[in-house]
């Protein structure tokens, strides 16, 4: 499955209880939205492989990947098309090896002594941030601002999407610091209208 960072939405259970988990991620994706992480960090591991698999289903056919926060034996047990880890969740080594040389797999970066210590071959993207303070994680690294992103990113040896309170706005600016997208969660998930918000993350038509 191609992997597409440009627009990475990131659930928040929270914030989808409007319209619903799956309701409010197929009208992300309607708007644009390229790659889903489904990240509950309060439901059982039970719970999340029913969410994930309704997801999946939901998301069959449409070319977007479903990514587990987390959470290895989830993703192995939904079917899921790969996981993402932090700096404290986990191997990437040992979830390399469950996962297969298939799925997809994305770590945390906050640091350039992260960077230097990481095993690209055992990775497909990185997410750095945070670029800004964010209300969705109270343990986050200091933000990195688009300086920090723009140094992380030229040292970064894979594909990286930049993640911490960006909004719409900040489009021209994250990709002017050369990732290759941005990772969203209160930005689309917490908004009446998803599709509307995710479309508000397209990128200007070229002349």
């Amino acid at each position: 499955m191609r992997l597409d960072l440009s627009l990475y939405l990131v659930t928040d259970r929270g914030l989808c209880t409007v319209h619903g988990l799956v309701e409010t991620v197929m009208a992300a994706v309607r708007g644009g939205v390229t790659l889903v992480q489904l990240r509950d960090k309060h439901a059982s591991d039970a719970e999340m492989v029913d969410q994930a698999r309704h997801l999946k289903a939901a998301l069959s056919g449409s070319g977007v990947p479903l990514i587990i926060n987390d959470r290895l034996e989830v993703a192995l047990a939904a079917g899921a098309d790969g996981l993402h880890i932090g700096q404290d969740d986990g191997d990437v080594a040992r979830a390399r090896a469950a996962l297969g040389p298939e799925a997809i797999l994305g770590l945390s970066v906050q640091t350039h002594d992260q960077l230097a210590r990481l095993d690209p071959a055992a990775l497909d993207y990185l997410g750095l941030g945070p670029v800004f303070a964010t209300p969705s994680k109270h343990d986050h690294a200091e933000p990195l601002g688009f300086e920090g992103l723009a140094a992380l990113v030229a040292a970064s040896p894979l594909p990286s999407v930049a993640i911490g309170g960006l909004k719409a706005e900040h489009l021209a600016a994250t990709r002017q610091a050369g990732a290759e997208g941005l990772a969203v969660i209160s930005a689309i998930c917490g908004t009446p209208d998803p599709e509307a918000a995710a479309r508000a993350f397209a990128p200007p038509p070229r002349h």
